[in-house]
């Protein structure tokens, strides 16, 4: 048997051991191991037994036996794969008798998102369709309750609910999306999600004095104060979509600006697009 070597940049264990050769053996080997060798006396090996042990920090680490150790662990992404149902969209919307898709309402703090979102549903509701509303605060006490209103956490709480919306979608579920959603870039993210045409923005586009004159949580109060920092339409812009499908605007007329009249609105153009039949 042969004896045991540990080897390190720089000697970084030196030992003493019990018939040895005493100080003797503290000696570092040129060649920079330790050898501890072996005896043919189980007894002596059994009751080998360190009297002194000092450390020194290692300059180096040889990290070819790490290496040797992971380069064949394939990486976790390696071994997630997609797996198919048995059950198809196009049969899950044959049950519902109508198609998935995103309708997402976006606009300033105070602009009727939720109102408007509301009376979607309940309309839709009335005509047999299955729905369902992911609100930007009703997200926040749970899935998102995590993230702040920070640019970055804002651009992770869309992406996660674009993500649920695009199963809601799948599943044949005309999902309704209320958020503010300030950046073009987010909500055209959330946008490649999807299949072409199943996502369908609505922006309410009521002007800031409209908004700010409502205030239904005193919100843009406390902006103006300088109590909330990076308010949307205050002091952290608001980017309107380029090329939505629906713009409900603003015009001052209760009739036409009444939520129920909004909704109907959305509901002709899924209508249109045939997203209200199997």
């Amino acid at each position: 048997m042969e004896g045991l070597a540990i080897r390190a940049s720089r000697p970084s264990i030196f030992c003493s051991l019990p018939g040895l050769g005493g100080d003797s053996q503290r000696r570092p080997l040129s060649d920079g191991f330790l050898r501890l060798p072996a005896s043919s006396n189980a007894a002596v090996n059994t009751n080998l037994v360190a009297s002194s042990v000092s450390f020194h920090p290692i300059s180096a680490v040889n990290l070819s036996a790490q290496a040797s150790l992971t380069a064949d662990v394939p990486a976790l992404s390696d071994n997630i794969v997609w797996h198919e149902s048995s059950i198809c969209r196009c049969d899950r919307q044959q049950l519902l008798q109508q198609k998935g898709c995103v309708i997402w309402i976006t606009g300033l703090s105070g602009s009727g998102k939720s109102t408007v979102a509301c009376a979607l549903s309940k309309a839709l509701f009335e005509r047999g369709k299955l729905t369902y509303t992911l609100d930007g605060d009703n997200v926040r006490h749970g899935l998102n309750r995590d993230l702040t209103f920070k640019a970055e956490d804002r651009t992770e709480n869309i992406r996660r609910i674009g993500e649920v919306a695009k199963l809601f979608a799948d599943v044949g579920v005309i999902c309704i999306a209320s958020l503010i959603s300030p950046y073009r870039r987010d909500r055209d993210a959330c946008r490649s999600l999807l299949p072409e045409g199943d996502f369908v923005e609505v922006y309410m586009d009521v002007p800031l004095s409209v908004c700010e004159s409502r205030d239904p949580k005193g919100l843009y109060k406390l902006a103006r104060a300088g109590k909330i920092k990076g308010f949307t339409g205050i002091d952290d812009p608001y980017e309107a979509p380029l090329n939505c499908e629906v713009v409900l605007k603003h015009t001052g007329d209760d009739v036409s600006c009444s939520p129920r009249q909004m909704a109907e609105n959305i509901i002709s153009y899924l209508q249109d697009k045939g997203y209200l039949e199997g």
